[in-house]
């Protein structure tokens, strides 16, 4: 893996459309042009298109990430169409990453997304996640936690985590810099 913006790679560069865009984040101290030029180089995996990713991937394409894989095995169902913002009455019945690619794509031209309809499993977790920068993880069960979880830690790629309650939520960061046979 390759720090975002390091070693010799060159930064892509942001086109006057992008640079009307994103006029907003280059003028903060904290991102400017730079950091917009690393939310352009990087990759996102994001686990989940549900209540947590679908939100989640519409902030990060309207960010500018540069390429954000989607993967999600499930259909859009009238009964989450309160919280899944991705989604219209339309699309029930429909993989959700296909929408969400539609969405996305309308949102944002500039951001590459890669719709991936499969479950995650101990067979394609890796090569799923193999060459992504981070991996936000909004999936709704503790098997497919644990798989992204340890593919992570094998990986050595940054894991971003959310889960929600009822009324309550959490969200956690991982950034692995220990040995993952430790565990």
């Amino acid at each position: 893996r390759r720090p975002l913006g390091a070693g010799g790679m060159s930064r892509p560069t942001l086109s006057g459309e992008e640079i009307e865009r994103y006029a907003r984040h280059l003028v903060l101290r904290d991102i400017g042009g730079p950091g917009q030029q690393r939310l352009k180089a990087a990759r996102v995996a994001l686990v989940g298109a549900g209540g947590l990713g679908s939100p989640l991937a519409l902030y990060l394409a309207a960010a500018g990430v540069g390429r954000l894989t989607i993967i999600d095995d499930d259909v859009a169902s009238l009964s989450n169409l309160q919280r899944q913002i991705l989604y219209r009455t339309a699309d029930v019945g429909r993989p959700k990453v296909a929408r969400a690619a539609e969405a996305l794509a309308e949102l944002n031209a500039h951001v590459e997304v890669a719709p991936v309809q499969a479950r995650l499993t101990d067979e394609n977790v890796e090569a799923l996640f193999s060459g992504h920068d981070v991996v936000a993880d909004g999936s709704d069960n503790f098997a497919t936690r644990y798989l992204v979880s340890d593919a992570c830690c094998r990986l050595r790629i940054p894991l971003v985590t959310g889960a929600m309650g009822t009324f309550d939520a959490t969200l956690a960061l991982e950034v692995l810099s220990i040995d993952p046979e430790y565990f």
